[in-house]
């Protein structure tokens, strides 16, 4: 496990499992790409190191909940999407996800697509009435 700096101690985690983390890593690097964050921007928002977040992201670590706690907020998505990508929770049926909506939308850019999922955790995540 790389060394954590003091500002930025995680909790401990452990290597992850072959095939458990994968999801959820994958899910991380996808919000991230998504709210247009490079890796170093994401591990400095969430307190983590950058090697750390990239093997998460790769699906070597099995990030702890305070950890998606904190990833969660740094990308303006719920906590509860990453406690069940990870195992944490079980996954009930999931609501249609606007992020997931937006994404699919053939008759909308790129850019289009950024400017609209930005909007949205705006109003949603950053304490607009809903």
């Amino acid at each position: 496990m790389h060394p954590v700096s003091a500002s930025k101690q995680a909790p401990e985690t452990e290597t992850a499992p072959e095939g458990l983390t994968g999801h959820v890593g994958e899910f991380i690097r996808l919000q991230r790409e998504r709210a247009d964050l490079s890796l170093r921007r994401l591990a400095d928002r969430a307190g983590v190191s950058n090697p750390y977040l990239s093997q998460i992201e790769r699906g070597l670590r099995k990030p702890s909940a305070e950890i998606l706690k904190r990833l969660s907020r740094a990308l303006s998505i719920s906590a509860e999407s990453l406690y069940s990508r990870a195992g944490l929770i079980e996954e009930g049926p999931r609501p249609p996800d606007v992020i997931d909506a937006i994404d699919a939308d053939q008759a909308l850019s790129p850019s289009q697509k950024r400017v609209l999922a930005d909007l949205y955790r705006t109003l949603v995540y950053k304490g607009e009435p809903k």
